[in-house]
């Protein structure tokens, strides 16, 4: 019995099987990226107790670096001390039900641990420190957090995303007494005022674009 098919016809298939293996990977890669549920974002992971930075940034006022103290002098921000916490609620919510964990880390000099919203990988390099004190805000990164009640992840910091910053930086560029300010809102002529303090304050923008910067 004749052939019905041409022996080309082995290659149209199997180029169609690989041609819609890509195709379906590509589709998977891609709607992986724009999910939120990939980079866990807006979502707050279980922590041993409930903190709200609205209630201690917003309402009560608390300064950023009287809990992260490291945050103007090196790269990590610094998760504070049980001593911290307990400053105050030594005094106050003494018997909540809620700060057991943290009266019981005082008690044992065991640390606390916290559940880390953002992380980055081992192979990338940032420093809170220098970005502090080119006048970045918490709020650049980490969103509006005096607003959250319990700490969620409000941007997958993917490299593009940090590349868009460093590219231009004077979108994101504040008045330094203002880093902390988390009502500060940028005036409508941002773009003009942020590269002259591009120019003020030394900033490199070609540099700052190499790969070195943060991969070292």
């Amino acid at each position: 019995m004749p052939n019905v098919f041409k022996k080309t016809s082995n290659i149209l298939v199997r180029t169609t099987f690989i041609m819609g293996g890509v195709i379906l990977a590509s589709i998977i890669v891609v709607a992986g990226r724009i999910t939120p549920y990939t980079h866990d974002l807006y979502l707050s992971p279980e922590q041993p107790a409930p903190f709200s930075h609205k209630h201690h940034a917003a309402q009560l006022g608390i300064d950023c670096r009287y809990c992260h103290t490291g945050v103007e002098e090196t790269g990590f921000a610094g998760v504070p001390p049980t001593e911290t916490c307990y400053t105050c609620h030594s005094q106050i919510w003494v018997n909540s039900p809620l700060l057991k964990p943290v009266r019981d880390s005082y008690e044992t000099g065991v640390p606390i641990e916290w559940a880390r919203v953002y992380n980055v990988p081992d192979f990338v390099y940032f420093d809170h420190s220098i970005h502090v004190a080119k006048g970045v805000s918490c709020v650049s990164c980490h969103g509006q957090i005096d607003k959250q009640n319990l700490t969620n992840k409000e941007v997958a910091m993917e490299m593009l995303w940090c590349l868009d910053c460093h590219r231009q930086p004077e979108e994101s560029l504040r008045p330094l007494d203002k880093v902390f300010d988390m009502t500060w809102e940028a005036p409508a002529n941002q773009t003009e005022i942020g590269k002259q303090m591009v120019k003020d304050r030394k900033i490199n923008t070609h540099q700052i674009q190499n790969c070195s910067v943060c991969h070292r």
